[in-house]
């Protein structure tokens, strides 16, 4: 879902045009902000696709907020209101890229058909075939593949920094191991038919040229396909931007969660792929690098629901990070514990038929103990390290004696896995709705603030569309309208207060004027505040509904 912000220093035009967005089927989501100053607090907190401004506005114009927003977030539309007498702005605005203007004078029909192109243009954007065609020729496949091998060894392995200046001279790689270094991991599953093995590394690698074509403009970054199927982007600030510069890291940050977001769209449009993707908050020395990358993994895997087009900033101090795990398991064994770890069941228990039936066949196997103890490990090893030891009893794991049957043994390790498995799926369930239920109660202690996605996705460190998207899931109702309705609970039970003016009540709910408290409370029970408070009364007066 798109995000729009509608800025304009008159009020009833920008709440009007709010009204008239929000009743279209666009699938938007709508910010407002009354200045340009408070548009600009805006997109410094999150991504921001489309603004829809008027050109002269005081204190800070149309065109110096374009400014900014051409800073932080290239790809982003503008729709500029103009009138007849600012053709000196108008002249200026049309000489930038993704720049429309319409007339006041137009009429609203002009307006929502400059929005639905820009909006267009932005669907487009997402449509990456050739993005990924015109990557693919550019980067040499060798290079490619031996930067991949050399950043999953560093993943485990930590390296000096003159160590580095020669690898990555001589690997190409266009990183400065003096300066520290961003961590991400995403997370992929492709939606429909499940993927081969050379399909899913094929995936990655679109993923990979994708994800460059929109971090190129502000970072400099690498990508690796690890060991599991997952992607890792180590990321710095584009060399414009000086070493020295405050803010040089933070701005970073806010730039990739919102990219990032953008990354997972195109990836659900494109390649029909969801993804999830866990994102480090403190730039890191490369020294911290494998004990950071580890404690992503964990931390993807502690995530709140399925995952699905979530960007998650998480804490990777080095103090916290658990110890880099050993995970060189040899050939299909190694592949076994990649689907474990990722939740894929099916390609799991697919794998461990594969394995387990031709040694079963064979009586009297030599290899059948040592593939029992290379599975059970497996198993073990990721009850032991996520603490999960009461869903599989340890010692019966590790005696394979106590059965009366191989055959007996490999099933009791396949029940153990496949209860893993959903032990997985229901602690996101948990997760889930412990977040929910914290978000609702947040929700009615601070009816009174600002309770938009972006400053609720602060508050609870998820992107605001799969808050959004986690809040619909888990309680059948869209966000906004659950605020609404707590609002309009509340606004009933203070009118009923007599000492409260209408407008302190509406400040109590978090609308800052009394005309905007009056249209949202007629919108909701066809009454004016003041009328539902003198129909309220007298006893019998109010209908059933209006209550």
């Amino acid at each position: 879902m798109h995000r729009m912000l509608i800025v304009d220093d008159e009020e009833i035009i920008t709440d009007g045009l709010m009204e008239i967005f929000g009743g279209l089927d666009l699938e938007l989501d709508l910010y407002k902000a009354y200045s340009g100053e408070e548009a600009l607090q805006l997109l410094q907190r999150t991504r921001v696709d489309l603004v829809l401004s008027d050109i002269c506005m005081p204190e800070m114009d149309g065109l110096e907020l374009m400014g900014h927003i051409h800073q932080s977030w290239p790809q982003c539309k503008i729709v500029f209101l103009t009138g007849h007498d600012e053709f000196d702005y108008v002249y200026r605005a049309i000489q930038q890229p993704d720049v429309q203007y319409v007339l006041k004078s137009e009429g609203y029909p002009k307006l929502i058909e400059a929005v639905r192109r820009a909006l267009r243009e932005l669907d487009d954007a997402l449509r990456v075939e050739d993005l990924v065609r015109q990557s693919q020729e550019r980067l040499n496949k060798l290079e490619t593949l031996a930067q991949g091998d050399y950043f999953r060894e560093l993943l485990h392995h930590a390296k000096t920094v003159e160590e580095l200046r020669e690898d990555f001279k001589e690997l190409r790689i266009p990183l400065d191991p003096a300066q520290p270094v961003l961590l991400a991991l995403g997370n992929l599953a492709a939606v429909g038919p499940r993927q081969s093995y050379a399909g899913r590394q094929e995936t990655a690698l679109a993923v990979k040229y994708l994800a460059e074509s929109f971090l190129m403009e502000r970072t400099v970054s690498s990508c690796v396909i690890d060991r599991y199927g997952d992607l890792i982007w180590l990321i710095q600030p584009h060399w414009r931007i000086p070493p020295a510069e405050p803010g040089r890291y933070e701005q970073t940050l806010m730039f990739l969660e919102g990219t990032f977001e953008r990354i997972e769209l195109a990836c659900y449009e494109s390649l029909q792929l969801t993804t999830a993707l866990t994102l480090g908050r403190e730039a890191l020395g490369w020294e911290a690098v494998p004990a950071a990358y580890d404690e992503l993994r964990h931390r993807q895997h502690f995530r709140v629901g399925d995952g699905a087009q979530m960007v998650q900033t998480v804490s990777l101090r080095a103090e916290s990070a658990a110890p880099v795990r050993d995970r060189l398991l040899r050939d299909k064994s190694e592949a076994l514990a990649a689907h474990l770890e990722a939740g894929r069941k099916a390609e799991f228990l697919e794998l461990f038929g594969e394995l387990t039936a031709p040694v079963l066949q064979e009586k009297g196997s030599p290899y059948v103990k040592e593939l029992y103890y290379t599975i059970a490990v497996i198993v073990l090893s990721y009850i032991n390290r996520l603490d999960l030891r009461e869903r599989a009893d340890a010692f019966n794991l590790m005696q394979p004696e106590a059965y009366r049957s191989w055959e007996e043994a490999f099933d009791y390790l396949k029940e153990s896995a496949s209860a893993l498995f959903t032990d997985r799926r229901s602690g996101e369930q948990k997760r889930a709705a412990s977040v929910i239920r914290k978000i609702s109660a947040y929700l009615e202690a601070h009816l009174a603030e600002d309770l938009s996605l972006v400053r609720l996705a602060d508050e609870f460190h998820f992107n605001p569309s799969y808050l959004s998207r986690l809040f619909k899931q888990e309680r059948g109702v869209n966000l906004s309208e659950y605020i609404e309705a707590l609002r309009i609970r509340k606004a009933k039970e203070l009118l009923g207060r007599e000492e409260l003016k209408v407008a302190e009540v509406g400040a109590l709910i978090g609308y800052d004027t009394p005309q905007s408290f009056t249209r949202f409370f007629k919108k909701m029970t066809s009454l004016s505040p003041q009328h539902y408070r003198s129909e309220l009364a007298l006893p019998g007066q109010l209908e059933e509904g209006q209550v």
